[in-house]
């Protein structure tokens, strides 16, 4: 484990040192990385240098145990002790930190919310579902952007999109993608009677265009005589210029330009962009089949979780978790739901040994 602390101090003084590289400094995409990593390593490096201080402490103290005076002897015991335990307690917050990060996690998301089964009153609990979020992501200082809206007949919604963007936002969120169920008696009924109804969350990291680095040993290039408009010259000269990468299979030319340097520039554009369309098509195919997984049916058996008017009670189903606070969770504070899902993921991935 200390190899492994030792490495990752390293690395944190390595990133330290680039974030006042000019180079770094002038290209804010770089920067911007580059700073995320270092603000990711932190927190490992700062309790790292505590253990390290605390096991310095430890030897001292075994030091101390081979004094000739009884009473110094005590009080080294009695410090061993004390630091045995600080140490089996450090040592399980270090596992925790050095369990592998999902890449994902501190990305943005597209965060959609859609009625299920139950008609209207489906609509109202997804407006219902709206507020709650909607008031957590105020408490964690997020930007949330709408994207679209359908509102329901009779108030709420049937589909909301949103973009929400900050600190940690999809690590926070992921575990909401599903059915969330709701038991209640809807505005709409008349006899008093108990509803089950249904709305779906859809969590998504958000698409991050790549940058775009042509290799040049990845490029294929053509070039031709141009035909059309412009005279006898573009059938004179080898103007014309066609580019194929190599990787990805994606072909552009150009002929507009009256110069074969002007094409490869044109011809260069249109490659670079026909890569971030084939990235934004494929991201595309990725989340519509994710979707699918991710919401299952948006039946009222199909559930994640179950929010129960009656008895002010939240329940969700993957981690047998039962609180009776709706109320408080409804308002916004869900905080305790998801930091005990995390903490069933953080779990499991230290059972698992990843």
């Amino acid at each position: 484990m200390l190899d492994k602390l030792q490495a990752i101090h390293e690395r944190y003084i390595y990133v330290e040192e680039q974030l006042s590289d000019p180079e770094v400094i002038g290209d804010m995409s770089r920067y911007k990385k580059i700073n995320k990593e270092y603000k990711d390593l932190q927190s490992v490096v700062e309790i790292y240098l505590q253990y390290k201080d605390l096991l310095g402490n430890m030897d001292t103290a075994q030091e101390m145990l081979k004094e000739d005076d009884e009473e110094m002897r005590e009080m080294a015991q009695m410090e061993l002790t004390e630091l045995k335990a600080q140490r089996e307690k450090m040592e399980a917050e270090i596992k925790i930190l050095l369990i592998p990060k999902d890449p994902e996690d501190s990305k943005d998301v597209v965060f959609e919310i859609r009625s299920g089964a139950g008609g209207d009153e489906a609509s109202l609990f997804a407006g219902d579902l709206y507020k709650m979020y909607s008031r957590y992501f105020e408490t964690m200082k997020w930007k949330v952007d709408v994207i679209s809206i359908n509102e329901g007949t009779v108030g709420g919604y049937n589909k909301l999109v949103l973009e929400v963007s900050g600190n940690d936002v999809f690590g926070r969120l992921k575990f909401e993608s599903g059915a969330h169920r709701v038991q209640r008696v809807p505005k709409t009924e008349s006899q008093g009677r108990v509803h089950t109804s249904a709305a779906t969350v859809v969590v998504m990291p958000k698409l991050e265009l790549e940058d775009v680095n042509i290799n040049k040993a990845d490029l294929k290039t053509d070039t031709f005589r141009a035909s059309g408009a412009g005279g006898q010259h573009v059938n004179k000269t080898e103007s014309g210029v066609r580019f194929t990468h190599l990787p990805t299979g994606v072909v552009a030319e150009s002929t507009d330009g009256r110069s074969q340097i002007k094409n490869r520039e044109i011809a260069m554009g249109r490659l670079i962009d026909k890569i971030r369309l084939q990235q934004v098509e494929a991201y595309n195919s990725t989340v519509s089949s994710a979707r699918k997984s991710l919401v299952g049916s948006g039946d009222r058996s199909d559930k994640i979780r179950t929010y129960n008017w009656p008895q002010n009670r939240v329940t969700d189903h993957r981690i047998n978790l039962t609180l009776y606070n709706l109320d408080k969770i409804i308002a916004g504070d869900i905080e305790p739901v998801i930091d005990a899902l995390i903490v069933a993921e953080t779990a499991r991935k230290m059972q698992e040994g990843t």
